[in-house]
């Protein structure tokens, strides 16, 4: 039996957001470098990094976009199945 194509991208939209969420996770959980401290007469100055906390954050919107991608994805998958039930049972 052939799998409908709309199970197939379904499924292959489900394994892409999976895959994506495990990449967006891992960013976020990376830990952050030290900052490092610059001392300058009796006062300790320390240099920010801006593109450290911009990372994470756009880790986590990567990480909500393909849980909203999972969900269209099952979602399609739902449907195929509810599909492939009602026109085998239309052909017999």
């Amino acid at each position: 039996m052939q799998i409908p194509s709309a199970m197939t991208s379904g499924i292959q939209g489900l394994q892409s957001a999976q895959n994506d969420l495990a990449q967006a996770t891992t960013a976020v959980a990376a830990p952050e470098p030290a900052a490092p401290v610059k001392i300058e007469q009796d006062t300790v100055t320390l240099s920010s990094q801006t593109a450290q906390p911009t990372d994470k954050v756009s880790a986590l919107i990567d990480a909500e976009q393909t849980v909203t991608q999972a969900q269209a994805s099952a979602e399609v998958i739902d449907v195929a199945s509810e599909n492939v039930g009602t026109i085998i049972d239309l052909s017999v």
